[in-house]
């Protein structure tokens, strides 16, 4: 039987109901009709409202695992913008201190040069200013190198000096630095003057026994008038240093009734351990005006002396 001949229709004992496209119909007029009646008198409002309160805590506990894991992205970006933040402020500090420090240095460094100077302009002296370079590298002596050296006219025995006082002379000239011997050295004397009093003496360099860094006056009587905080200047009788130079102020006296001598220790007054810019003169000998000739020469004795 060919397949177009078959009936469609279905078979007479099944109950018969309206079409799909009835149905279809009907539900999307009665689905219009709940929209319009819901949006002009809320009709469903009460249902809705009902279906929201049951559902709640399902809802709640449904975005629970969401808002926790949301908070947790927000935890961890917030700790590396922190710690970002952190890591700059750090980095601005530092860069704020070192710059403070090199304020403070370059001020410090400022009055320096301008007492220096100050003290250039009270000093006849032909002077040359010079910068340490290093301290001396020889643990036995105290030493520092400069900047300046043959090809800037430095002689050997020239006094060195800071912003407050003497600090030392130069002992060893290389064609470009020079090697100057701090006061404190233990192999360094240097004739004084007490201002207070006039009383002319030597001090020497570091003698150890616990006064490392000191001067010491040394074969002053016991009785000698030497009180603490005297302050020593150069006497200029050496021919090396120029007169009334400061070189230390007293600082402690011991005087023993065992000893015919005091002990008489003299902190420096320069910046033995610190100095960094110097000022390097000429030596008095080479500025006193030469010997005459009658002076110079002994005296003719014997046969051939004219009488």
């Amino acid at each position: 039987m060919p397949l177009g001949t078959l009936d469609r229709s279905p078979p007479p004992f099944f109950k018969q109901g309206p079409s799909a496209l009835s149905r279809l119909m009907v539900f999307s007029a009665l689905a219009l009709f709940l929209m319009v009646a819901d949006t002009r008198f809320g009709i469903t409002q009460p249902l809705r409202a009902g279906v929201a309160t049951v559902l709640y805590p399902v809802q709640w506990l449904a975005l629970r695992p969401v808002l926790a894991v949301r908070e947790a992205g927000h935890y961890f970006e917030s700790l590396r913008a922190a710690q970002s933040q952190e890591a700059a402020a750090r980095e601005k500090l530092a860069r704020q201190s070192q710059r403070a420090n090199q304020v403070e240095e370059l001020a410090q460094e400022n009055e320096r040069l301008r007492q220096l100077l100050a003290l250039r302009e009270r000093i006849t002296t032909p002077a040359q200013a010079a910068e340490v370079l290093y301290d001396a590298a020889d643990p036995y002596t105290r030493k520092v190198v400069i900047d300046k050296g043959l090809a800037q006219g430095i002689e050997a025995g020239s006094p060195v000096i800071d912003e407050s006082g003497v600090l030392g002379q130069v002992t060893r000239v290389h064609p470009l630095i020079s090697e100057v011997t701090l006061i404190t050295d233990r192999d360094q004397a240097i004739p004084v003057l007490n201002t207070r009093t006039g009383a002319r003496s030597v001090a020497f360099g570091d003698s150890g026994a616990g006064h490392a860094g000191a001067l010491e006056l040394r074969f002053m009587a016991g009785n000698a008038d030497v009180h603490e905080g005297d302050l020593l200047t150069t006497s200029g009788v050496d021919g090396i240093y120029p007169a009334g130079l400061p070189v230390a102020r007293v600082g402690k006296v011991e005087r023993r009734a065992d000893s015919g001598f005091a002990r008489i220790y003299c902190v420096p007054q320069a910046q033995v351990d610190g100095a960094r810019y110097v000022m390097v003169l000429k030596p008095v000998a080479g500025l006193l005006p030469a010997r005459p000739a009658d002076l110079a020469a002994p005296p003719a004795t014997g046969k051939g002396a004219r009488k």
